[in-house]
């Protein structure tokens, strides 16, 4: 994750940053298509990604100067029609979905003028780009569902509510993917995966507490979790419990009675 706090003090903007990002992103990657919008693509950055065996598909601007003149040219352009250009390494269509409309896609992953058998004849490229570009709103929308976000005015805290949430969510995926039979036919089984892993993360932390809390619904919580696992069945794959290193050995102390305080 990056974070981009503009640009420095009195500093020079920086170039090809879009081009910087997705190569630090990527770092470590093979064998896979990255899919970004017009501020990230660019043929030097497909050229990159090759290097690293990586293909690339994503909109582009306009006013980028590797892109020909011909297919900026809207003039006499019918409606549904596409303008392929190629080179050795990268396919750039030009498609006009509605009158005076251009979209260019740029990819490193398409190597022909494919056309769809649509009654709007979007090419290939373009229809792989739409099958891929919502991965970024899909996980906003799916961390959304479930999130540890709190108001805050502090920006810090908020970075840190999001690795939370897109690491659970990470975390739930590859369980799910090794574990597939695990709690099977539920259509909540993200939250039961939540459950579980925030008493895995805690139960480390209130078996080694002290002083019980003063709530008294807290304090019955805390008992039973220092008393021992749960002593219920199941028939489905329990997490493994967090390791936190050595844990302390601390006298466990009674729960005070609801009328006293401390």
């Amino acid at each position: 994750m990056q974070v981009y706090t503009g640009k420095p003090p009195g500093g020079v903007p920086e170039k090809n940053q879009g081009m910087r990002v997705v190569l630090d992103m990527s770092e470590g990657l093979q064998g896979h298509n990255i899919t970004c919008d017009n501020f990230f693509t660019s043929y030097r950055l497909g050229v990159e990604l090759q290097k690293r065996k990586l293909t690339m598909v994503g909109t582009i601007r306009k006013n980028k100067p590797e892109l020909p003149s011909e297919l900026l040219k809207m003039q006499g352009r019918t409606v549904h029609s596409s303008k392929f250009a190629f080179s050795e390494n990268a396919t750039v269509v030009s498609y006009c979905p509605k009158k005076n409309k251009n979209v260019l896609v740029m990819s490193t992953m398409h190597k022909d003028a494919s056309l769809s058998a649509r009654e709007d004849i979007k090419p290939q490229i373009i229809l792989d780009y739409n099958s891929t570009k919502g991965g970024v709103d899909n996980l906003d929308k799916v961390t959304a569902t479930y999130s540890c976000q709190r108001m805050t005015a502090r920006w810090p805290l908020m970075i840190f509510y999001n690795i939370v949430d897109v690491s659970a969510y990470n975390a739930y995926v590859l369980w799910t993917e090794i574990n597939q039979q695990w709690n099977g036919g539920k259509l909540y089984r993200r939250r039961l995966f939540l459950e579980e892993l925030g008493k895995a993360l805690i139960t480390p932390k209130i078996q080694r507490r002290v002083r019980p809390p003063r709530s008294t619904a807290a304090a019955s919580a805390v008992q039973k979790i220092q008393a021992g696992p749960s002593t219920h069945a199941s028939n489905q794959p329990e997490m493994d419990p967090v390791d936190t290193g050595q844990w302390q050995e601390t006298e466990k102390m009674p729960a005070l009675p609801p009328s006293t305080r401390q």
